[in-house]
């Protein structure tokens, strides 16, 4: 739980870092432009990511989802950095209240983790995409 919210907190942070592309031996990610809302208020958003080397810490895949004026983390995938594209899907139950099916915005955001000089995990940023999706 402490891991899912300081990656929630994380991607909130990111809004400045540029997103990266996804060419080869470059660490990046995307958002599918659609994700989905189920009648018991689970939430689900997936995309594609690429990373590289997670020899310093673990990577994970977090995000965020903002319908109006609510915004909430949707789970955090961890990331095998091997070169290749992958897939990430992140799940969660949101209440109180739900989101609805419609527009709203999605923040991807691909972190590793590294330890500082006192051994906390600290977020890196290796990638971001802000992108509009339709809840279905």
């Amino acid at each position: 739980m402490r891991v899912r919210t300081a990656l929630a907190a994380g991607a909130l942070l990111a809004v400045a870092v540029a997103p990266l592309a996804h060419a080869g031996g470059v660490d990046g990610l995307s958002v599918h432009g659609y994700g989905t809302v189920a009648d018991d208020s689970t939430v689900t958003l997936s995309g594609t990511y690429r990373c590289t080397d997670d020899s310093e810490g673990p990577v994970y895949v977090s995000s965020t989802l903002r319908q109006g004026n609510r915004s909430a983390g949707i789970g955090g995938t961890r990331a095998v950095c091997d070169g290749h594209l992958r897939e990430w899907v992140n799940t969660a139950v949101v209440k109180d209240p739900a989101y609805r099916p419609g527009a709203a915005r999605v923040e991807a955001t691909l972190v590793q983790l590294t330890a500082d000089e006192l051994g906390l995990p600290t977020p890196g940023f290796l990638a971001t995409e802000e992108s509009d999706v339709e809840l279905r």
